[in-house]
């Protein structure tokens, strides 16, 4: 169970740093979801920073589990929230897929680490 744990914590780790720093460094892609889904560029900071948040609970992770769970219970309602608000403006169920994967996976690492 404990490669498995590192395995879905390391993909996460990715993710979450990943698009963090896109939206913190403005990335076109992002600038232009947030402005689809009707939300303010501020808050396209401010998800970026919590998902950065996240990525930094799983680093601690590695050596914390505790931390490892808490980030993944933190990006699971993150990811949780971006599906939500795709739904919300009415897009096409294909856009939150990315964000509804990343929930599973953050939900396996919580229930990998409570079954091990």
């Amino acid at each position: 169970m404990n490669i498995i744990f590192v395995i879905l914590q390391s993909f996460l780790l990715v993710s979450m740093a990943f698009g963090g720093g896109s939206k913190l460094a403005g990335a076109k892609n992002f600038v232009e979801m947030f402005e689809s889904i009707k939300l303010p560029q501020w808050f396209r900071v401010v998800t970026g920073l919590v998902q950065l948040v996240g990525a930094a609970g799983l680093v601690i992770g590695y050596w914390n589990p505790v931390a490892a769970v808490w980030a993944g219970i933190w990006i699971g309602i993150t990811m949780l929230v971006a599906c939500l608000s795709h739904f919300r403006v009415k897009h096409p169920v294909g856009s939150a897929i990315p964000a509804f994967v990343i929930t599973l996976i953050a939900a396996t690492l919580v229930f990998v680490h409570q079954v091990a």
